[in-house]
């Protein structure tokens, strides 16, 4: 991306809320990233696909060499600095004909931070298409403040809440469709969600939320805190040390050597 490209991105993302970078990753590495989930998922027999989250990256190597990779610290640089940890990461793997719906939310209303300085990358780990129940985000909402989600239980769903759906001006959502390897940025505050997947493809996108590292993470013993660029700044945050690859409880992944 030349540097009126990016420019041109950067002011989209501040006009509307989210931007869209197309082919970030190389076919290799989606291709493990696509082994890892099926690897996570018999694993983890006990959580819904959808949910394999923040507790299970602090003991997975190529969790953390996925998301520290430079191409995407590369764009979360853009809008956090040159400072950047790893605040939480998560796939939200929908299943095939029974992938549940997200509901319309805001990021920021469930993070323990301040300030609330953080940027969200949606890594396409497959294809994500309208039909397989692709990210949808209403353009221009983060420039409304930090809602508190209602409990629904009404329909099974990832998050088990919503925002106040009489904010949701579904008329202007806009789907983003993203081939495997692309990203989308989104700000903390902008509403988005997506439906379920009833289609035979599996819709599998894994969230990144990086922080500049003078947002404080404020509940502590966050499990999933790791300086990944640039320094830390002392008395804030504790970071993890990155965990080391052991071929008989790890995924094996090309560079995995260097992990040990």
């Amino acid at each position: 991306m030349t540097q009126d490209q990016l420019k041109l991105t950067k002011e989209g993302f501040e006009q509307a809320g989210y931007a869209l970078f197309p082919n970030v990753l190389d076919n290799g590495l989606m291709n493990e990233a696509k082994q890892h989930i099926e690897w996570l998922i018999e694993k983890n027999p006990h959580i819904r696909p959808e949910s394999l989250g923040t507790n299970l990256v602090k003991d997975d190597p190529f969790w953390l060499r996925l998301v520290s990779d430079d191409r995407l610290l590369d764009i979360a640089e853009q809008f956090i600095g040159p400072n950047i940890a790893l605040f939480a990461s998560h796939y939200i793997s929908k299943p095939p004909f029974d992938g549940q719906p997200v509901l319309w939310h805001q990021d920021g209303s469930y993070w323990p931070l301040e300030p609330m300085n953080v940027v969200s990358l949606w890594l396409a780990v497959d294809d994500s298409l309208p039909e397989n129940g692709c990210l949808c985000v209403i353009p221009e909402t983060h420039t409304m403040e930090l809602q508190q989600m209602k409990k629904n239980l009404t329909i099974a769903n990832v998050l088990e809440s919503e925002v106040d759906p009489a904010l949701v001006e579904e008329d202007k959502a806009v789907d983003l469709i993203l081939s495997s390897g692309g990203v989308s940025v989104h700000h903390p505050n902008v509403i988005h969600g997506s439906k379920a997947n009833h289609s035979p493809l599996r819709r599998c996108g894994l969230t990144i939320r990086y922080i500049p590292t003078s947002t404080i993470i404020t509940t502590a013993n966050w499990p999933s805190a790791f300086l990944l660029r640039g320094k830390a700044i002392s008395g804030i945050n504790d970071y993890l040390p990155k965990p080391k690859y052991n071929k008989e409880k790890h995924m094996p992944f090309q560079g995995c050597e260097e992990w040990i």
